[in-house]
């Protein structure tokens, strides 16, 4: 059995390398004291591992170390990032860990029961070089008043897997992230109640922790189809703002641009002034599929097995000017 903290095979050596080299391209570079790079990745069942360097076709899962190597290093690239799809077994997971190094530090939730909770965890991975926690760790729950409040049957259990807040200092820059991983269900317009009741009740939390002079910002799989759809408005109606260089982009490893499924926004206030103590400066999504695995000759499906169906989202805010 191969060990992820073994000298890879050369031809894997090579290829991280040229990855690495790729990512210094493809994503801003990380700077002290002058800027974060925040992001966010739906990382496919990311749950068991197959202990080789290379899964054969017999092999379950796909995920193998060879892949991980190639999360790794697209992980590193980030000061942090929100998960989703973490599963009850960490095994994928702690073998990450290992690769990223001691200065890696995480965060996460239990797993979510229930068949629509689906097993999963979410969680924030974060460099602690330049990142720290400030405090704050909770899942968003609603009140049962609140509940009754929200009308057009929108909202009658609590969420499907329960969005998760935590609180970082970057520098002298406070804020809260709020991860979240929206119900898929049986049709889009199941969505639509659980992004509504998401929206309402991060405006009214909002409005609430600003008298700590704290921001949010919202990001994870929210699975909106369309820009403009029902889910979409539902999303943005109560003043979420999504950054217009994050619009257009193609959000999974298939030739697709028109779901809009993965966000990062924040609230703006009448005057459309940004209620966020970081400065936004650009985004984008991180296109993996034409740099990984680049021996294997995988299929969009193949490689959603290995490493993910979604691409990772990201933004780069300024600390200091």
């Amino acid at each position: 059995m191969a060990k992820i903290t073994e000298i890879p095979p050369q031809h894997i050596v090579k290829d991280i390398e040229q990855l690495n080299k790729s990512l210094d391209g493809l994503l801003p570079a990380k700077q002290l004291d002058r800027n974060v790079l925040i992001g966010t990745w739906n990382l496919r069942a990311f749950g068991g591992l197959t202990e080789k360097w290379e899964a054969s076709e017999n092999d379950s899962p796909k995920r193998d170390l060879h892949s991980i190597l190639c999360i790794a290093s697209i992980l590193s690239r980030f000061d942090i990032i929100a998960l989703q799809e973490v599963k009850g077994d960490l095994k994928a997971f702690r073998h990450t860990l290992k690769i990223l190094g001691p200065h890696w530090s995480f965060i996460l939730t239990d797993v979510c029961k229930g068949n629509e909770g689906n097993g999963e965890r979410l969680a924030f991975l974060f460099d602690t070089r330049k990142v720290k926690l400030s405090g704050l760790a909770c899942e968003l729950v609603v009140p049962n008043e609140a509940v009754e409040k929200i009308r057009e049957g929108a909202f009658n259990r609590q969420f499907v897997r329960t969005p998760y807040a935590v609180s970082f200092k970057v520098a002298d820059k406070t804020f809260i992230l709020v991860t979240l991983h929206v119900i898929y269900g049986k049709s889009a317009a199941d969505r639509t109640p659980e992004l509504k009741a998401i929206a309402q009740w991060l405006k009214e939390w909002s409005m609430d922790i600003n008298a700590f002079d704290q921001s949010l910002i919202v990001l994870g799989d929210f699975n909106i189809d369309r820009k403009g759809d029902e889910r979409y408005q539902a999303f943005v109606s109560t003043g979420l703002k999504v950054p217009e260089d994050l619009h257009n982009l193609r959000r999974t490893v298939y030739d697709d641009n028109t779901k809009f499924y993965d966000q990062i926004a924040w609230f703006e206030n009448a005057q459309h002034v940004p209620q966020i103590c970081l400065k936004y400066k650009n985004g984008g999504i991180l296109d993996f599929g034409p740099y990984v695995l680049k021996n294997r000759n995988l299929s969009p499906s193949q490689l959603s097995w290995r490493l993910s169906d979604h691409l990772p989202l990201w933004a780069e805010f300024l600390t200091s000017e």
